[in-house]
């Protein structure tokens, strides 16, 4: 707390009643036009504002430190307070300081924080502001629930294990969260989160996730006896996370939540599973270069509204397990592919409508204003266009969804006749309303005009009694109405003038007749601007009437643009429909990677075919050189089941996909510095969670297993993972192990359903050219010393790098005995003796073996002329 001053002006000691009770957030406190900061909050949000610090007396002759910004400017300096991870606490004047009888009252009537920020910042991006709470009723059990204050999105879960509720927090990453006492307790747990994603953890009322609690708030909120209704009666752990979260809400807002009408219970049982490993390793909304180019998301989104963004991203992250939706999905998309003018219509109506989820939010909340009552209604009014741009589409989706398009025509009629296309953005300014809407407002209207009019009749008066041309009729809070004259022409100034303030250039004065009319002028003003204020608030009660309509709307439209962006790439990048069956056969014909292929000049990705299935072709070992193209194979595989899941075409000449329930990816690794676990652990660890979940459903993608050890401890652990993937016990999942360990191509003679590929190279002249291109069988060399040279090593240490690697290769020896390696390293450096010792020639040892007596002479010849073709080998 900050050192506090013995005797405090009354101001000063309502601000710290005040704050005491909301220590975790900076206080904005309402003084006239501006919100004043004190103490600490004042230190830290000049620091991050930019803002001059200063001071204000505190009583006696103390002072504190202070700083400011108008009100009316409070939107953006909220906003990145909390992109700071700051909360903000409003604290406004709620009663007219020319009524107060003494110091003005204020109260606190809404505290921001990063998940519950619904400004016009957040209406400007399109991804969903999650706010998470979750708690654990048992050690294995979790419960969450996440909403979404900008749009009334809210939904629960719940999770059997704590990798699977840490997965669904990187899915969501969520702004904020919110956690019961057990999780906020697990300090090994709270570490983890803060490594997975960066996010504010608040703290809350343990009481509120208290299941009985809990359940009483959610069914106060929605007005019902029970939750069945919603289809979660039986989620205890989701319903004291859901609970607490709405209680959050409402702590927060100081108001009911109106907007938020449902709860949806959801399981990770109807999606394809994608834990935050394979999230990240497969780039599909956030890259791990921070590239938006990198992600499918860039590939596959086009689509028109802010709704359809935020709906495209849960698409990609929740790819589908149900063949049906699967397949209605896919006919929506087939359908605007084929009709590419619906498609082009379509898109161009969806560019006139707004964040409809986000207007109802603000409107709900109190939030809005004119302009975001106009811009709703401007997005309604579309809604029959849109209509009749899809009646002529054949979707059974899309026309359903088409059906559930409601443009609210008795709504739009009120909104037009009433809101001004020019209203301003705050709603206590008046001039929101139409003229000919209230008869009241319209006399109202007339007698401010009237009044203008005679200030303006009064100012031209008073120029040519005075002849002073500079005069001028003005206005502050302060003095009201003014007239005001420069220092030069104040001997021209009459007598019956009054005096009222000095300025270092000019001198303001009052008539008796300017404040005789002054009443009048502001009585109207006032009059007209609460009637506005009040017509407003009754037109926004209006839209809440309507606002699950139009919340059925939004999502509609959302899934609509979603579809008609995926026929869009489907046609800019010439995809085809997937046929998904519920086998477990995975059929690829020229299958490419969906964002490398874009990122490559036209034409220049190599399209690969893939067969993957449960008996002959369950596990494919790909080898070949760094470079040569194994990671993008197998990257590509899993992608492009995504895309068939997620219910969009996919980059391939044909492909048929057997449902595939999770995809595991074990691709790279990096010491994780911050929880201690060095590269082999982070592998090891990632390992075990594929063989111990994986199912015969399940797509596995290694991109390497052991590098991070020994290379026998490396190659074991690889060969072991290989052959426990294998049998019937793991349940043999679909598997592309991409690795450097030739060694493990002896699995597929002995394994069946392994099989070995490898991404072809051409030798040319000294070089090696990469062809990018899978072919059955195991690949003969790494190549490593060739990409080493393209890398830039020194010409000496390529030359070395090849005669170890040939030494090492085919043992070669000197006549003498020693090895040619150890002998010219005796040559450079006497020390590298040490290094290599000489070995038996295998060719000597051959001949030492050989049973003379058992063998014929045409086997005799055959074995001399094995031998000669070695030497001459061993001699190039």
């Amino acid at each position: 707390m900050p050192k506090i001053p013995d005797e405090l002006t009354p101001m000063m000691t309502q601000y710290l009643q005040i704050k005491k009770d909301y220590q975790d957030a900076i206080l904005f406190f309402r003084l006239g036009d501006f919100y004043e900061m004190f103490f600490d909050d004042a230190k830290t949000a000049s620091a991050i504002l930019g803002l001059a610090l200063t001071s204000r007396n505190a009583g006696r002759e103390n002072k504190v430190p202070m700083c400011g910004i108008p009100y009316h400017a409070s939107e953006n300096y909220i906003s990145r307070l909390i992109n700071a991870n700051h909360k903000v606490a409003i604290c406004e004047q709620t009663e007219d300081p020319k009524a107060a009888k003494g110091i003005v009252r204020r109260q606190i009537v809404r505290v921001i924080t990063p998940g519950t920020i619904i400004g016009q910042n957040v209406l400007s991006r399109p991804q969903n502001n999650y706010l998470v709470s979750i708690c654990s009723a048992t050690g294995s059990q979790f419960g969450l629930a996440m909403a979404d204050l900008s749009t009334g999105e809210f939904r629960i879960t719940e999770l059997g294990s704590e990798d699977k509720m840490l997965s669904e927090l990187v899915r969501l990453r969520p702004a904020e969260i919110i956690a019961d006492r057990r999780i906020r307790d697990n300090n090994a747990l709270m570490k983890t989160i803060g490594i997975k994603i960066s996010v504010l953890v608040s703290e809350t009322e343990d009481w509120s996730f208290d299941f009985s609690a809990a359940y009483e708030k959610l069914v106060a909120h929605f007005k019902t006896k029970n939750l069945k209704g919603f289809g979660c009666e039986e989620m205890r752990t989701g319903i004291c996370a859901a609970g607490a979260l709405l209680k959050y809400l409402e702590n927060t807002q100081k108001a009911k939540i109106p907007h938020i009408k449902k709860i949806r219970p959801y399981s990770l049982h109807s999606y394809l599973i994608l834990d935050s490993t394979a999230q990240r390793n497969l780039e599909l909304v956030h890259s791990v270069r921070r590239d938006r180019k990198a992600t499918l998301l860039n590939e596959l989104d086009f689509t028109a509204t802010a709704m359809g963004k935020r709906r495209i991203v849960q698409w990609i992250q929740q790819p589908l397990l149900d063949e049906k939706l699967i397949n209605e999905r896919l006919d929506g998309v087939e359908a605007f592919y084929k009709d590419h003018r619906a498609g082009e219509a379509v898109a161009a109506i969806m560019k006139q409508i707004v964040d409809i989820e986000r207007l109802t939010g603000r409107i709900s909340l109190n939030s809005a204003n004119g302009r975001d009552v106009f811009n709703l209604n401007e997005s309604l009014k579309v809604i029959p266009d849109l209509k009749g741009a899809l009646s002529g589409v054949k979707s059974g989706l899309l026309a359903q969804l088409g059906q559930a398009l409601n443009a609210l025509p008795e709504l739009t009629a009120l909104i037009d006749r009433a809101i001004r296309d020019d209203a301003p953005i705050s709603v206590r300014e008046g001039r929101m309303i139409k003229p000919g809407f209230d008869e009241k407002l319209d006399e109202l209207n007339a007698v401010a005009k009237g009044g203008k009019e005679w200030l303006a009749s009064l100012q031209q008066k008073e120029i040519e009694r005075t002849g002073i041309s500079s005069l001028k009729i003005k206005y502050n809070r302060v003095f009201g109405y003014y007239i005001e004259v420069t220092k030069t022409n104040l001997h021209l100034v009459p007598e019956d003038y009054i005096r009222k303030q000095t300025l270092v250039n000019a001198e303001r004065f009052i008539t008796p007749e300017l404040k005789e009319k002054e009443e009048r002028i502001l009585s109207a003003q006032e009059e007209k601007t609460e009637l506005e204020y009040r017509i407003f608030t009754e037109i926004c009660e209006r839209v809440m009437s309507f606002l699950e309509t139009i919340q059925e709307n939004a999502a509609a439209i959302a899934e609509i643009d979603v579809i008609n962006s995926l026929a869009q790439a489907a046609r800019r990048n010439r995809y085809v429909r997937p046929e998904i069956t519920t086998g477990l056969d995975i059929r690829i014909k020229d299958g490419r990677h969906p964002v490398l292929e874009n990122l490559l000049p036209q034409g220049e990705f190599i399209p690969n075919d893939t067969r993957l299935d449960a008996e002959k072709d369950q596990i494919l070992i790909i080898t070949g050189p760094n470079m040569a193209g194994k990671s993008t194979y197998i990257r590509q595989v899993a992608l492009i089941i995504l895309m068939a899941q997620m219910g969009s075409f996919v980059p391939a000449a044909k492909a048929e996909i057997g449902i595939v329930d999770r995809i595991f990816t074990r691709v790279g690794a990096a010491d994780d510095i911050v929880s201690g676990m060095s590269t082999f652990m982070m592998e090891m660890s990632e390992t075990a969670n594929i063989l111990n979940n994986a199912t015969s459903r399940s797509l596995i993608i290694l991109d390497e297993i052991g590098r991070g050890t020994s290379t026998f401890d490396g190659l074991s652990i690889a060969w072991a993972t290989a052959e426990y993937l294998n049998q019937e016990r793991s349940g043999r999942p679909k598997t592309l192990f991409a690795t450097h360990y030739h060694e493990l191509a002896e699995l597929e003679l002995m394994f069946e359903g392994i099989r070995n590929y490898n991404v072809s190279v051409k030798e040319w002249n000294d070089e090696v050219i990469f062809l990018y291109k899978l072919a059955a069988g195991s690949a003969d060399h790494s190549y490593g010393i060739h990409v080493g040279r393209l890398a830039g090593l020194p010409k000496e240490v390529i030359g070395r790098a090849r005669e170890i690697l040939s030494n090492l290769e085919i043992n070669s020896v000197s006549y003498d005995g020693i090895p040619s390696l150890v002998k010219s390293s005796m040559r450079k450096k006497e020390v590298q003796q040490e290094l290599f010792t000489a070995r038996e020639n295998p060719l000597l040892n051959e001949i030492r073996n050989l049973e003379i007596d058992r063998i014929s002479g045409l086997e005799a010849l055959n074995l001399i002329h094995k031998w000669k073709e070695n030497l001459n080998k061993e001699n190039e």
